[in-house]
């Protein structure tokens, strides 16, 4: 059909159609089967970046994981109560199975395999490895006991192996939770809710049942730095926080941060500042319940200091704003007011930044983001990118990760499509193993996770759960050698 449309075209005709595909076969430049991509971190960055590369090409992935496990964030930090976002668990592991993909966990990237390692054996490399560091507050008490970072909380209970063991009191009736987003809130949700009635049959790790079990914690207090139209929490986090049995939420004074009308607002914030004045104007008589959640604004944290045991006091400044109160962006700067809070347990949650595992990985210190045009690390080549956290910074939900990783696919393709990078034949996992293998690292296939998430689905069956995590290596790693 294509040829006889091309012999009933005049010689003119026939030109501008073969010019066009010319340049029909420069944007859609061959691919050859034997480009070989790493993929470093297996969280959804990771897998979404991924599925784009194999929807629209024909290379080869293989994706690298530090921990024994797959899944990232979506096992690590999706909160327990949350199961439907672990949902996409599902796409994630038919990607994991395509006969192009090679999934290897058990392996820390930067130690056990340096970044130039990977690239003399691939043709690119992807750093979907995320924001890893916690950001701190710079003040006096910071390193006392009773201050922990909200990524340390959340790691306790969703298993991750370096926090399993952290050292903190819920013997306290009041915490305090520096910052207003969905992890903050998230905190604040597990340690207020019910543990029998919602917690139980979550996959929370069972350690962490048994010690929120015997919680004394009534006061949760949410603090930001800014004020209700900055809050970075999103309105299903904060209307499960309404259905949580015997708790009163207790929001600060609203009228004088929001604007007479509401519809100037974008609609997802006209929603949620909606149900902040709900809650907020609701008779205060009613809010006699034993636990509660207060929503403070406009204070900055100035100094923590431990009073007597159990006892400590953290200072904040009184803030005003100091443009449009009512831009997403707005600033803010200190009074010469101050007030003071008692607590018991202090939770830093103010955002993440990304770490370097190389020297010659560019990190911006202002964004906490490994310095990027559109995923390409421009300092160190062609043939290095980034995507996800570590590429735009800790924010948004799946879907913004999805939508951007899916980007920065598309704009690899495009390096290898019009001749950025080679496409020379380069030796891949196998140079990789041979590396790991001289050290003796036990590499851990996507077969052996399929053998460890069966184990944890038959220890939850007991127990009512969907799965008992397993957040021991070394236990991992002993049950699949029996099982080998």
């Amino acid at each position: 059909m294509l040829l006889h449309s091309l012999i009933k075209f005049n010689n003119h005709n026939s030109i501008s159609l073969l010019k066009c595909f010319h340049n029909l076969n420069n944007s859609n430049r061959f691919i050859s089967n034997s480009v070989k991509i790493a993929v470093i971190g297996s969280g959804p960055a990771g897998f979404y970046t991924t599925q784009a590369l194999l929807k629209n090409s024909n290379v080869k992935v293989d994706i690298y994981e530090k921990a024994p496990v797959p899944f990232g964030l979506i096992r690590f930090g999706v909160a327990p109560d949350h199961p439907e976002v672990k949902n996409v668990i599902a796409s994630f592991n038919k990607i994991a199975l395509n006969e192009r993909v090679t999934f290897n966990g058990n392996i820390n990237i930067g130690k056990q395999v340096t970044l130039d390692q990977l690239r003399d054996a691939y043709n690119i490399v992807v750093l979907c490895y995320g924001s890893t560091e916690d950001r701190t507050l710079n003040i006096d008490g910071e390193q006392l006991p009773c201050v922990l970072p909200a990524k340390r909380f959340v790691g306790w209970y969703n298993g991750v192996e370096e926090d399993k063991n952290l050292d903190f009191n819920l013997n306290v009736e009041d915490v305090v939770i520096i910052g207003q987003g969905n992890v903050a809130l998230d905190c604040a949700r597990i340690l207020l809710t019910d543990v029998d009635n919602h917690l139980k049959s979550t996959d929370i790790t069972d350690y962490a049942l048994e010690k929120l079990k015997s919680s004394k914690v009534k006061n949760v207090y949410l603090i930001g730095r800014r004020g209700p139209l900055q809050v970075a929490f999103k309105i299903k986090e904060l209307r499960e926080m309404t259905k949580i049995n015997n708790l009163d939420i207790l929001i600060d004074d609203l009228v004088n941060y929001l604007p007479n009308d509401l519809s100037s607002l974008p609609r997802p914030r006209k929603r949620l500042t909606e149900l902040m004045l709900q809650i907020a104007n609701q008779d205060k008589s009613l809010t006699k319940n034993d636990k509660k959640l207060f929503i403070n604004f406009l204070r900055s944290p100035l100094k923590i200091e431990s009073v007597d045991g159990n006892f400590n006091r953290i200072h904040f400044g009184i803030n005003e704003f100091v443009d449009d109160k009512y831009s997403e962006n707005s600033k803010v700067k200190q009074t010469d007011q101050h007030i003071q809070l008692n607590f018991g347990l202090l939770l830093r949650s103010i955002g993440y930044k990304a770490v370097s595992i190389d020297k010659t990985i560019p990190i911006n210190e202002r964004t906490g983001v490994i310095e990027n045009e559109n995923g390409l690390i421009k300092s160190l080549g062609n043939d290095v990118f980034c995507s996800g956290w570590a590429a735009t910074g800790a924010q948004g939900v799946i879907l913004g990760t999805m939508n951007s990783s899916f980007e920065i696919g598309k704009n690899i393709l495009e390096h290898l499509k019009n001749g950025a990078i080679q496409d020379i034949e380069k030796p891949g996992r196998e140079a990789i193993m041979k590396i790991l293998n001289d050290q003796k690292v036990r590499v851990i296939t996507f077969e052996d996770w399929q053998k460890i998430d069966n184990l944890e689905r038959e220890k939850g069956k007991s127990k009512n759960k969907p799965r008992e995590k397993i957040v021991n290596t070394v236990e991992i790693l002993k049950y699949l050698n029996s099982n080998t």
